[in-house]
């Protein structure tokens, strides 16, 4: 893998690898592949790590625990109770993270064809197989394309009006910092992609997204490095979620829209 996270064909490298995952990060990866097996049983096609604690950035006490989950079947109302439960009983289990994120569906979706440049470069690329069949085996070699772009972070317009909402809401420090953390992400990421095809590449550190969008919209960099540092130390300050849902998110989604087009809808 060069610098710019890809083979040698020019195609995405597939990030993260079990033998990079933190010792300490070790006896949490056992146990989700333990409760996941007994969780779902036969119903399990296969489950995936990603995140930092695969790429071996995870840092004790403070990252997250983030894994995909594909069933057989589609999932039920039943399979996302017992997900929310699993998410639990692993995050109060383990000092060593902070929080637990799942990622339910199914093999059928992941390897549909709408699927194919969003949930499918996710698990070919962005996975690291921990159980069952890997799907990646039946998807493409990807490049950073402006389709690729188009299809993973071409949506954001669609989710600002609920963020919109979740700010209203949020009474707290706590629930500000929960949004404004999700936030910081998806915005750093939509605008590594917004810039991906230009630079000729792919990375899924906030940092280095950060700068490298900074490069082509230099006078956006400062918007893009709050939405950064949210993402690694939330904020609870309103004043950080309205500047990135109401300016940055808004300029970034019609821009997006610009240069990239708009995502396939999803049912």
């Amino acid at each position: 893998m060069d610098k710019r996270g890809l083979n040698d064909d020019g195609t995405i490298a597939r990030e993260g690898a079990l033998d990079q995952v933190p010792v300490v990060f070790g006896p949490v990866v056992e146990a989700a592949r333990t409760r996941i097996t007994e969780t779902f049983a036969t119903r399990l096609h296969s489950a995936y790590l990603y995140g930092s604690i695969p790429r071996g950035t995870a840092i004790p006490g403070a990252s997250d625990l983030d894994l995909l989950i594909v069933l057989h079947d589609e999932p039920t109302d039943a399979d996302r109770e017992a997900t929310r439960a699993l998410e639990a009983t692993l995050d109060g289990a383990f000092p060593q993270i902070n929080g637990v994120g799942i990622v339910l569906g199914s093999a059928s979706v992941m390897l549909s064809e709408l699927e194919r440049y969003d949930g499918g470069f996710f698990v070919a690329c962005l996975c690291t197989p921990l159980l069952g069949e890997d799907l990646a085996r039946h998807l493409p070699r990807y490049r950073p394309t402006g389709l690729l772009a188009r299809e993973t972070n071409g949506d954001l317009a669609l989710v600002l009006p609920r963020w919109r909402a979740q700010a209203a809401q949020a009474v707290t420090d706590a629930d500000r910092r929960t949004l404004s953390r999700s936030v910081g992400r998806r915005l750093v990421r939509t605008g590594f992609t917004l810039i991906m095809p230009r630079w000729g590449g792919w990375t899924s550190d906030l940092n280095a997204s950060a700068e490298l969008f900074g490069r082509y919209y230099p006078d956006r960099a400062g918007p893009i490095q709050v939405a950064a540092a949210a993402a690694r130390t939330p904020s609870a300050d309103p004043a950080v979620l309205a500047l990135l849902i109401d300016d940055l998110g808004p300029w970034l989604a019609a821009e997006y829209t610009a240069v990239h087009g708009v995502k396939a809808p999803r049912p």
